[in-house]
């Protein structure tokens, strides 16, 4: 079965969305799709996106809503038509293959007056902790809703391993005993239902569904680092990482008192 995200062509970029530091746009594609393109030019690096796609794939594994990607080819001609400065240089900097991420036109952002589904928030929340992602508090809840569903979105401050590996390979079984601090998680009132669901949320991540996941990721955001020169040195890295959170002591798994 073929995991490779599909890929289609930037037609125009529409604006800006100024939340955060990468800049990412609104573009339309020549599929007819809206998407938030996130570019391989901005600050944070190619291990974002990598983190993007991994984790959405970790999302749909453990039946959690998250929007479409698609891989998105920029051209750099694009910049010309673009009056603002930061846009255009971004643009200039991000030629070839970006992330375009499925633009929910209407949806709006979770607050304290949507319920989640109990168990949907525990998915998250024990996502969120395997994954050790530190951006889903209050400040930024990276949630969405759309038609009634809650989506989780924008994963890139995740698997955060991986920023350290351009100084050696790193250990998995050092991030696998990592605890998890969520005391400050959107969903800290459902750690019960995150750990309820341990069991089975570990059962779905196995060897197949990780080397599913990883191997979505483009081998052109790869980057070579010291003892993996290769994408599929990397994709194996990434999986040894993930097999050894998923199969190591729980420590990580978050508590109601927000300490894994």
């Amino acid at each position: 079965m073929s995991t490779a995200l599909t890929r289609v062509a930037v037609t125009r970029y529409v604006t800006p969305l100024r939340e955060g530091g990468s800049l990412p746009g609104i573009v339309e594609a020549d599929d007819l799709g809206t998407y938030v393109c996130k570019f391989r030019g901005a600050g944070q690096g190619l291990r974002v996106l990598v983190a993007e796609v991994i984790v959405a794939g970790l999302c749909r594994v453990l039946d959690i809503p998250t929007p479409d990607q698609v891989v998105l080819d920029l051209d750099p001609d694009l910049a010309r038509y673009e009056a603002d400065e930061e846009v255009q240089a971004l643009l200039s900097a991000s030629p070839g293959t970006n992330l375009g991420i499925d633009f929910l036109a209407g949806a709006f952002g979770y607050d304290a007056g949507h319920r989640p589904d109990p168990d949907l928030a525990g998915r998250i929340l024990w996502l969120d902790a395997f994954i050790a992602n530190v951006d889903r508090s209050w400040r930024n809840p990276n949630l969405l809703v759309w038609n009634g569903v809650l989506y989780a979105i924008d994963h890139g401050a995740s698997l955060y391993f991986h920023h350290s590996w351009p100084g050696g390979p790193g250990s998995p079984e050092r991030f696998a005993a990592q605890p998890y601090d969520a005391g400050e998680h959107i969903m800290l009132a459902y750690a019960d239902r995150a750990v309820a669901q341990d069991a089975d949320l570990t059962r779905r991540l196995t060897d197949t569904a990780v080397r599913e996941v990883v191997a979505a990721v483009p081998a052109e955001w790869l980057e070579p680092v010291p003892g993996a020169e290769t994408p599929d040195e990397l994709r194996r890295r990434y999986e040894s990482f993930l097999r050894a959170r998923s199969t190591g002591d729980r420590r990580w798994l978050p508590t109601a008192g927000g300490a894994g």
